[in-house]
């Protein structure tokens, strides 16, 4: 039985993985950086460890400090949470070996699905479609240059190994070829120190699905449905929602099935995404693998929202041996949850933000839930990856759950750092997300109008001035009188307009 749980991350799904211990009576231990040593996850776990400095290299991606902190604590299981460790074959291996739970997938089926050739020649052979493509003989540029031709243009140059979007290049034309494989080879080596690429082709103005799937080790397998992904920046999900509100009964049934053979090809066990590209509309719109991401999605709260299960007690019931707590006649779908990643970004060039949060108020509500890992105050920095929070809606329908989101956002309150929710409500206030009239790259086609920067709002300056004169205690004079300047000039006080830098909204 687990009773102690280490969580190899940081942030928001950190503090989501402390409030399942904490559900569960297990006790939550966190691991944290030298640029964390204030972060919430860390006030909030039952014990934390120090890892090592800020960058992830030397800290959260650093295996033998995880497993050093699991032993010295007596985890009895680890949670890898996303991002970071949590798809490495090597760092769930390192935990078997140390006779601590990993609480995911076997190390062997995160190796065998996180090559994406490797992925698609599974599935494949078990009868799942997947986008046409071809591994080249060799990673030499000819050989390359010679799958790019099998394949036909326009086509996606893809990293073989990771995922996000990294390593990715879309090339329309052999003239574009040579500089596409360089910076996509550049990009995987800096992402997954591994730069092997393949090709497929491009599926123009296609929807993502995914369909969130779980196993245990008594041989049950069970879908959760499916969620929409399809706006997207880069490659990068930006809103997500379940139900996928374009998919009819029959290709429900056709493309969860068909992710149901794909774990089960493979022997999957616990919480899992296989990912889709759908092409076309109606019963005759087709579908192919993508990808399957081997842990806990960032978006899985929407499948919790229209489901009622809790994804990660279901995760640690599993890792400790027991049967899942549903079956899929259990499963049901209620309503039409979204989800928006809340970022500290500037969404005109898309640069992450670093600052102090000198206010954060999050909305609150009827079918309203905020997944963040960050509090009023802390600093946001340069580190890491640069999201606030998740702002997930849940309404009987999917137009209610948009008003719902809308009016989230707009009472939703940061200062001190810039942020993408000007971005999410322009976004969803177009009237094509009403109608489904969008497609993998429909963000980039009306970046013009959705990354404008927004305009300057006096209300918003002024609290900002007045939550720094708070925090910081600007401009007090104290009661015996201020001390002079070397050459007796008046009091010497910050000026508050300066140290708070750029007024941002």
């Amino acid at each position: 039985m687990i009773r102690r749980i280490l969580i190899a991350n940081r942030g928001e799904i950190a503090l989501r993985v402390i409030r399942a211990c904490r559900d569960l009576g297990i006790r939550a231990i966190a691991v944290y950086s030298e640029a964390d040593a204030d972060a919430p996850h860390v006030a909030a776990a039952d014990e934390a460890v120090l890892i090592g400095p800020a960058p992830a290299t030397e800290s959260y991606l650093k295996i033998p400090a995880i497993i050093d902190a699991a032993r010295r604590t007596a985890a009895d299981a680890v949670h890898p949470g996303y991002g970071f460790l949590s798809e490495n074959a090597a760092f769930a291996g390192a935990c078997e070996a140390a006779g601590i739970i990993f609480i995911g997938p076997p190390a062997a089926v995160i190796s065998r699905m996180g090559s994406k050739t490797g992925a698609r020649d599974a599935v494949r052979a078990a009868g799942v479609p997947v986008v046409p493509g071809e591994t080249p003989r060799s990673q030499s540029e000819s050989d390359l240059l010679d799958a790019m031709r099998r394949v036909g243009y326009p086509l996606l140059l893809k990293a073989a190994s990771g995922g996000g979007g990294k390593g990715m290049r879309t090339v329309r034309a052999e003239a574009e070829a040579g500089e596409a494989i360089g910076a996509a080879r550049r990009e995987a080596e800096r992402a997954f120190a591994a730069g092997a690429l393949y090709v497929e082709r491009l599926v123009e103005r296609p929807r993502h699905i995914e369909v969130q799937i779980f196993g245990d080790t008594h041989g049950s397998l069970v879908h959760l449905f499916e969620r929409d992904c399809t706006l997207q920046r880069r490659h990068q999900k930006v809103v997500e929602e379940a139900p996928a509100p374009t998919l009819t009964a029959g290709v429900r049934e056709r493309i969860t099935q068909a992710a149901l053979l794909a774990a089960r090809t493979v022997g999957y066990v616990n919480a899992g995404t296989v990912e889709f590209l759908l092409d076309g509309e109606g019963d005759q719109a087709n579908f192919y693998f993508l990808e399957m991401n081997t842990r806990l999605q960032v978006e899985h709260p929407v499948t919790e929202a229209v489901t009622g299960f809790d994804l990660v007690h279901a995760q640690i019931a599993v890792a400790s041996g027991e049967r899942l707590p549903f079956s899929q006649a259990d499963i049901t779908c209620r309503g039409h949850a979204l989800e928006c990643r809340i970022y500290a970004e500037d969404s005109v060039r898309l640069l992450p933000q670093a600052g102090r949060l000198l206010r954060y108020r999050e909305p609150e509500g009827p079918g309203i839930r905020v997944d963040s890992g960050v509090r009023e105050g802390q600093t946001v920095t340069v580190h890491y990856d640069p999201m606030l929070a998740k702002l997930i809606t849940h309404a009987p329908t999917r137009d209610e759950a948009i008003d719902r989101m809308l009016s989230a956002l707009a009472s939703y309150e940061i200062l001190g750092v810039r942020h993408n929710i000007p971005f999410l409500r322009r976004l969803l206030a177009r009237p094509e997300i009403r109608t489904h009239a969008t497609h993998t790259r429909f963000i980039e086609e009306h970046l013009d109008e959705l990354a404008r920067p927004a305009p300057p709002d006096v209300r918003q300056a002024a609290a900002a001035l007045a939550a720094f004169v708070v925090s910081t205690g600007a401009g007090k004079v104290a009661a015996d009188g201020p001390a002079a300047g070397a050459a007796g000039r008046g009091p010497v006080r910050p000026d508050p307009w300066q140290s708070l830098g750029p007024i941002v909204w």
